[in-house]
């Protein structure tokens, strides 16, 4: 996603067993597993002047992830595709060797009204020998993920594996993301029910790790992979996520993802030559930044 007006720029702290956070990538953690980006949008409310209306642009070696907590949106692509999205369900479009979308406010919600918008675009990076796959896109509803209660939590298991279960979510690399909301106080844990390097958003309410109280906005990336416990304060909303890291290095350049510079180098090449796959009807373009 190239709207850049809601992302909070990273700045990490030790309290322990964590480094705590904002959003991905920061400056001393690039990933968490394949989890390469997090962009959090609002909570915020589109209307009149104020509309999501986020036009063509492209990405290479990843996997887009879009998950609304409020809100509805339109996505089309270069494949063809034109699917609304609204809270609890997914959107996954794996980009691969390359794709074109937009993201835009329903025509229904221009009606003069506001309306609210919230949720994550997350970018999950491809593994080396899938980068240049063909792209895709899946849409999964809300009702077809797998969702628990245990005490006074309930959970979504929105992608991958967890807690011995399954999502339906066409995933490429061991990775998670589980959706938490407690009622009351609930201690999580996590070991032997995730694997690899894990990730938690506060979304609403409060989480106490290592004796530090962690508010809503921000993220904790744990230092030992595939086990720590926190306590879940009532009334709270967390995001679980991540997986095993990969081997090698990747490369982050505006919307381009790979483990390789030179395949970058010559997607954005060939985005400003507009030698593209484009989404069609529509004349949007999002031009290439000034980029180091």
């Amino acid at each position: 996603m190239s709207n850049t007006d809601l992302i909070i720029p990273e700045r990490s702290r030790d309290i322990g067993d964590f480094m705590v956070g904002r959003l991905l990538p920061f400056r001393n953690k690039r990933m968490v597993g394949p989890f390469v980006f997090i962009d959090h949008m609002g909570p915020s409310e589109v209307g009149p002047g104020k509309y999501m209306d986020i036009g063509q642009h492209p990405h290479i070696g990843l996997s887009t992830l879009t998950f609304l907590l409020e809100g509805e949106m339109i996505h089309e692509d270069s494949l063809g595709t034109k699917q609304r999205i609204s809270p609890g369900s997914v959107n996954w479009m794996t980009a691969g060797k390359g794709v074109t979308h937009t993201e835009r406010t329903p025509p229904e919600q221009r009606d003069g009204k506001t309306y609210p918008i919230h949720g994550y675009q997350i970018w999950v990076a491809l593994p080396k020998e899938k980068e240049n796959m063909a792209p895709q896109f899946h849409h999964i509803d809300a009702k077809n993920l797998p969702f628990w209660k245990d005490q006074s939590a309930q959970f979504t298991l929105v992608a991958g594996k967890g807690y011995g279960k399954a999502s339906p979510v066409p995933v490429h690399s061991d990775l998670f993301m589980v959706d938490i909301k407690t009622t009351g106080e609930y201690s999580l844990e996590i070991a032997g029910q995730l694997e690899g390097e894990i990730g938690i958003c506060v979304v609403e309410g409060e989480v106490k790790a290592c004796e530090n109280l962690v508010e809503k906005g921000n993220l904790l990336v744990s230092k030992i992979d595939n086990q720590c416990a926190l306590e879940i304060k009532a009334e709270s909303h967390i995001i679980l996520f991540g997986g095993p890291a990969f081997e090698e290095e990747r490369f982050i350049e505006w919307n381009f993802v790979s483990s390789e510079k030179t395949t970058i180098a010559t997607a954005k090449e060939r985005w400003k030559a507009k030698d593209w796959p484009m989404v069609e009807g529509d004349n949007s373009y999002i031009p290439l930044p000034e980029l180091k």
